[in-house]
């Protein structure tokens, strides 16, 4: 299949988009999607969106021909006293992936988690982590590109990918 999508790095303006893929990441279900307001509203996702890009936030955004996104892939450093789902430890990067679902299964996802994964091994990160929810068809992907359980939680598992 030709490559339809290219890769760029996120950028500050990027945040509305994020949100965007946020919303998709947290109605990976199909069914009655959870509103944007809602999701946004919610610590598990606004912790990631509010104030994007601070100092440490790095992302990737896969873009079709025309330049649209169609994809994102983040992670934020988030501090000990206010974790995300996936926090593992003290310097170990929390990420978030979403992509626009006419795009799923066409090697976005897999191109986005390879692209942030080598960017943060360059910054000098050793692990990433990331929560998926049990029954997301996404745990299977992140398994091919390295991520392990490490701990599960109720309806969720935390995954970490060794990246040296």
């Amino acid at each position: 299949m030709p490559v339809s999508f290219r890769m760029r790095d996120a950028v500050s303006a990027d945040g509305a988009f994020l949100g965007d893929m946020a919303v998709e990441a947290a109605n990976w279900r199909s069914g009655a999607p959870r509103p944007r307001h809602e999701v946004l509203g919610s610590p598990e996702y606004s912790r990631f969106i509010a104030g994007w890009m601070r100092p440490g936030d790095a992302g990737c955004i896969a873009v079709d021909l025309h330049g649209q996104p169609i994809g994102a892939a983040w992670y934020r450093m988030l501090p000990r006293t206010d974790p995300g789902f996936a926090y593992v430890g003290t310097g170990v990067p929390e990420l978030v992936i979403g992509v626009r679902p006419i795009w799923r299964a066409h090697g976005v996802g897999r191109a986005l988690l390879q692209r942030l994964a080598d960017g943060a091994r360059a910054a000098g990160f050793g692990r990433l982590s990331l929560s998926v929810e049990r029954g997301n068809f996404a745990a299977t992907l992140y398994r091919s590109e390295g991520f392990a359980v490490v701990r599960s939680g109720v309806g969720r598992d935390v995954m970490v990918k060794r990246l040296r």
